[in-house]
Formats: structure tokens, sequence, C-alpha cells
């Protein structure tokens, strides 16, 4: 696959969220939910004529949020990561596949997804990783709340147990209560980096 014009600026426009910095990102978030004068509610107001929802202070709206901000801001990571798999993807293996009758939807089935298996393994793995230990989309957009029910280990464990409850122990025991799911994750991360094999 031959990257053309469309492809570069495509791929601009994805690294974009990504190429921002976090704190400033999330920080933006949190004030465009603001309930009474955020960006979004005015709009909905302007537009729809509608009040808009009280987005940081209700349980499953904050929760979104909080979801939406991790997913908006690692998506371009994980796109490129896919794209330069998919690049790396011979064109004559689609082409031999297409003389053959494989239409669009057959070739990504048993062309692209079986040469991509040990990719797509590994980023679930260090998505995974990556969202017990994320802390900016939780603490910035939402602060864990209402009612501490967006909270993951990481801000469960700094801001509630570390700032607010002042028992910086209670703390460090909810962060380390992610290692025994962390360290399995690692060394099969690790494993199949050391064996992952493509045969093209």
């Amino acid at each position: 696959m031959r990257p053309g014009w469309w492809t570069k600026a495509l791929l601009l426009v994805f690294v974009l969220p990504w190429a921002i910095p976090a704190l400033p990102t999330f920080i933006s978030i949190h004030w465009m939910l603001n309930g009474e004068w955020g960006l979004i509610n005015n709009f909905l107001w302007i537009v729809f004529g509608v009040d808009g929802p009280s987005w940081l202070n209700s349980r499953w709206f904050a929760l979104g949020s909080a979801v939406f901000s991790h997913v908006w801001k690692w998506t371009p990571f994980w796109t490129v990561i896919l794209l330069a798999g998919r690049m790396s993807i011979p064109q004559e293996i689609y082409d031999a596949a297409k003389v053959d009758g494989a239409t669009g939807l057959k070739r990504f089935l048993y062309v692209t997804f079986p040469l991509l298996a040990n990719l797509y393994l590994v980023l679930t793995l260090l998505a995974t990783i990556f969202l017990l230990g994320d802390f900016n989309s939780v603490y910035f957009v939402t602060g864990g709340g209402p009612a501490n029910s967006t909270h993951l280990l990481a801000t469960l464990g700094v801001v509630r147990d570390m700032l607010e409850l002042g028992k910086p122990q209670l703390g460090v025991a909810v962060v380390m209560s992610a290692l025994p799911l962390l360290i399995p994750l690692v060394i099969i991360l690790m494993r199949k980096l050391r064996t992952a094999e493509v045969q093209l």
C-alpha cells in the first residue's frame, strides 16, 4: 500500500489530538462540559433551543465524558500504528487475492486480519495497560465524580486516598493492587513482541 496525498492528510488530522499536550486538552474538555456556561450546552441552546444536561453531575454522562476523552486522546496513536502495519503488507498479496475473486471484506478477513493479528493483540494489551494507569482523562475531566463514580485505580489511589482522605498508605495499596493484573499482561506482551513473526 503506497501512501497517497489523502493518506498523509488524514494522518495529519488524526495525529493532532495526540500531539496536543494532555493537560490543556482535558482541562478544555472539562470547561466545555460545564453545565451552566460550557461550550456544548451553549451550542445546544443557540442551535436547538434546549437546555443541555449537567454533564459532570450525572454518573453516566460523566463516565461517558471520561471515556470519550480517553478514546479521543489515544485513538490517533493506535491509528498511526495500525496504518503503519497495514502499509507494511505488500500490495501484491491484495492483487493476488483480488484476481482470485476476493471482495474487499474477504481481503480484510483472510489477508489483512491474519497478517496483523499479532499487532492487534499487542495493541489490546498496551491499551489495557494504558487504561489502568490513566490519570489525566479522569482527574482533569471529571475529578473522579460525581460521588467517586468515575475513578480508575490511578485516580482512586492518588486523589481520593492520598489527597482527600490523607491516607497515603491506602493510596499506595490501591495502586499496587493493579500489579497482579499488570505483571501477566507485561509478560505476555514481552513474549509476543519477542516471538511475533509474520509470514508473508
